[in-house]
């Protein structure tokens, strides 16, 4: 293995130009395929194709409307909503929000469609048709109907009557490239607009394509503010340790292009941008770190020791190439087996980072090489002091074996005991930080107007035209009574509520006859003369289905966790069994349910994705290590890190979320590098050099300890970065990946030598002798 990799390096360096000026083109066309990279907002893209949930979604959509949406939620400084002016800013809105990008309907208190009785006719109008005209009696009449009327009361009207909801459906194409762009630039400039008119209100967006729009602007966030935050790190890192300005400015060069390349193949491979895949070059720029930092170090070693650069650049081939390839494969494959997960854009992520990670193996072995055989670089003499400290911790746990093995042990099933008090448990809204427009909008239509959680139920009467039945309205009235009673739950909105105001207004808007028709030819009458009074694009179609077989019921939520939705979920389902006629059992479908279920579907399957990966991993160990034993407590060092870092977490926090399923698979992948460069560094000390474990321990911490640890903070410092992400699953998934990183370093210094030095007591002699005479 060593002279293929002699020749290799020397063949390089002889045809350096040559590798400069291909590797050079090859990257300009990988480059290239960055002009077809695009963002998608859409959280639909959260979710593969085949999940149950998003295909119940979908037909939903389909059977009445999309739930595309924006929502205004305006309230009035000084409380009261309720007056000629402000009254007449809220039609103006609903009037120009109707012109809005893919507008189909706008609902809001001004032109909510009130009915009453008029003589023996049914007058259906709008509610403020003239808000200007209005006198005090007028507005007073309008206040007690929008607060207490059950349509609109609790969901476009607050109870205290200081804030309403202007809320505007959108039909949006299939296909359609970055809707929510000209929606929100309208939306926006009608929030100036009229905050500006009247000092006195405060207007704010929340709604899908605002959570859709927030996902785009967190992915430009976090590529324009993280990437050049992490680059500058890295450059203060990378001098700090390196102490060399060549070595620092190849190093650089060498991630840069890895991280470009890898963007450059996702735009070939058709990937789109989202908040996930947007973390990738962050994370190229930190993992594409360790090879020139391992290959640098060791050539300084070489050279210190009296070899020219030609003969040290060589020498570092010989030491790191097996270990700089292993690492570079466990590493893509932990990145790969993200794809075993339910969130589609993890797996475009660590397809990114998997291609990322390739590319700086390729420039580690081609172009790194090549260029530092140009440059006038040189090894800084170092003081002995400077290496202390590591020799100082190396000869602590030669000494201290069986205290440091015990110690580590204890600490290591200590935290993996908090485990078990980790609980999956969020709300989707606080995916986006406070202070960015979704979340700061979403917070204050919970706080002041209604809920922006939703369950929808498509509850079916079994027969065309059963929505008229009275048994089936009873029933369905029924049920929306029981979710209404059912804490944190903000309003419900069944057909019946149509229903019982249309037979109170066709017997003289007499209160006593506010209940639900019994016969069902006249409900049927009321429903057709309704229907038949509504203005264009205010019509039923998304309660009612086509045939009238079928009505929509939506629950609106307060600020619910996803544990609490899944009790609330599954006590509907247990009441419908119980209460409600076979036929007539629906499950939920929205996007809260969907986000809801999420975390345990890609929970169990990313269990799959680290069995895959843990399985690889080790495989490959095994057979490059050419050992039994050794591999198999490799196996121990790379396994034990994660489990730790959960425990560390729940010290702090009980509670998770569904990004840290990824984690595990991830940092298996990257917590092999230190195993794996620790191991060959042992393993040629023992067979090349027939040292004992000890001093094999000796041997490998002194050479490659270093590069371990700054690699190793390197990594640390990357995923920490992460955490300053507005989207917090990718925070959360980055903070507990350094942690893992930082757990296994501690590790790979303290249990992993103990290991080697109790468990790999084998004369190593022979081998030596065999190595000379091979």
């Amino acid at each position: 293995m060593d002279r293929y990799s002699i020749a290799y390096g020397s063949w390089i360096i002889k045809r350096r130009w040559l590798i400069i000026m291909l590797s050079l083109f090859l990257t300009i066309l990988a480059v290239a395929g960055a002009r077809n990279l695009v963002f998608n907002g859409d959280y639909r893209i959260f979710f593969s194709e085949d999940n149950p949930r998003l295909k119940a979604f979908v037909v939903l959509e389909r059977t009445y409307t999309k739930t595309d949406n924006i929502l205004f939620v305006v309230k009035a400084n000084d409380n009261n909503i309720f007056n000629p002016e402000t009254l007449d800013i809220i039609k103006q809105m609903t009037e120009e929000a109707w012109l809005m990008p893919f507008s189909s309907r706008v609902d809001s208190v001004t032109n909510y469609q009130h009915t009453l009785a008029e003589d023996d006719d049914l007058t259906v109008r709008d509610l403020v048709p003239n808000p200007k005209s209005l006198t005090a009696e007028d507005v007073a009449y309008i206040r007690d109907i929008a607060v207490n009327d059950p349509l609109i009361a609790k969901r476009l009207v607050a109870e205290d009557g200081a804030t309403v909801g202007i809320f505007v459906t959108l039909q949006i194409p299939e296909g359609t490239n970055s809707p929510e762009e000209p929606v929100m630039a309208y939306s926006r400039a009608m929030v100036a607009k009229y905050m500006a008119l009247d000092p006195n209100l405060t207007i704010v967006l929340t709604g899908i394509t605002a959570l859709n729009n927030a996902f785009v602007e967190t992915s430009l966030h976090d590529m324009q503010v993280l990437t050049p935050l992490m680059y500058m790190f890295l450059t203060i890192t990378l001098a700090l340790f390196l102490r060399s300005f060549w070595g620092v400015l190849v190093t650089l060069f060498i991630i840069a292009l890895s991280a470009a390349a890898a963007m450059g193949i996702a735009g070939w491979l058709g990937i789109e941008i989202t908040p996930p895949s947007a973390m990738a070059p962050t994370i190229i720029l930190t993992i594409a770190v360790a090879n020139p930092v391992h290959f640098l170090i060791t050539m300084f070693t070489a050279m210190r020791a009296g070899k020219d650069r030609r003969d040290a650049i060589i020498e570092s081939f010989r030491l790191n190439a097996q270990p700089i390839f292993l690492t570079s494969a466990t590493t893509a494959i932990g990145f790969t087996c993200l794809n075993f997960g339910d969130a589609p854009p993890f797996g475009e992520m660590g397809n990114i980072s998997a291609i990322g990670t390739m590319f700086a193996w390729v420039y580690a072995m081609t172009l790194l090489p090549a260029v530092l055989s140009l440059l006038p670089i040189s090894a800084r003499p170092i003081k002995e002091a400077a290496i202390h400290p590591l020799n100082r911790l190396a000869e602590a746990v030669i000494a201290r074996r069986k205290p440091v093995l015990v110690l580590t042990s204890l600490i290591a099933v200590g935290l993996i005991s908090l485990i078990p008090r980790l609980e999956m448990n969020e709300t989707f809204v606080h995916y986006m930080d406070k202070g960015t427009e979704f979340r700061d909008g979403a917070d204050f239509a919970n706080e002041h107007l209604t809920g922006v959680y939703s369950l929808n139920y498509s509850l079916s009467s079994g027969e065309e035209g059963g929505v008229s039945n009275p048994e089936y309205m009873v029933e369905l009235d029924k049920f929306a009574d029981w979710f209404r009673q059912q804490p944190g739950v903000a309003h419900v909105a069944p057909e019946t509520d149509i229903m019982k105001r249309l037979n109170r207004n066709m017997h003289g808007d007499d209160d006593n006859w506010y209940k639900l028709p019994d016969d069902r030819e006249l409900a049927a009458q009321y429903l057709l003369l309704y229907e038949m009074s509504l203005p264009y694009g205010l019509d039923l179609n998304n309660q009612i289905n086509v045939d009238k077989s079928a009505t929509l019921m939506a629950v609106l939520l307060r600020n619910m966790n996803t544990r609490d939705t899944k009790d609330l979920l599954k006590r509907a389902e247990d009441w419908q069994r119980a209460n409600l006629p076979p036929h007539m059992f629906s499950t939920a479908a929205s996007a809260t349910v969907m986000f809801t279920y999420l975390a345990q579907k890609n929970v169990n399957s990313m269990l799959i994705g680290t069995l895959v990966a843990f399985a690889l991993i080790s495989g490959i160990l095994l057979i490059a290590l050419r050992s039994v034993r050794l591999g198999l407590i490799s196996l121990i060092p790379n396994l034990v890190p994660a489990f730790m870092a959960f425990g560390i977490w729940a010290i702090f926090s009980t509670q998770v979320g569904w990004s840290v399923a990824f984690v595990t698979v991830t940092a298996l992948g990257i917590i092999v590098d230190a195993t794996v460069h620790f191991l060959t560094k042992y393993m040629r000390a023992r067979r090349e050099q027939g040292l004992s474990s000890e001093d094999a321990v000796r041997h490998a911490f002194s050479t490659v300890g270093s590069a371990i640890w700054i690699s190793a903070v390197v990594l640390i410092a990357g995923f920490s970065v992460l955490a300053f992400s507005v989207f917090r699953m990718n925070g959360d998934m980055g903070l507990l990946t350094a942690v893992t990183i930082g757990v296994a370093l501690f590790i790979d210094f303290t249990l992993l030598p103990a290991l080697l030095m109790t468990l790999d007591k084998k004369d190593r002699t022979s081998d030596v002798q065999q190595t000379a005479t091979a």
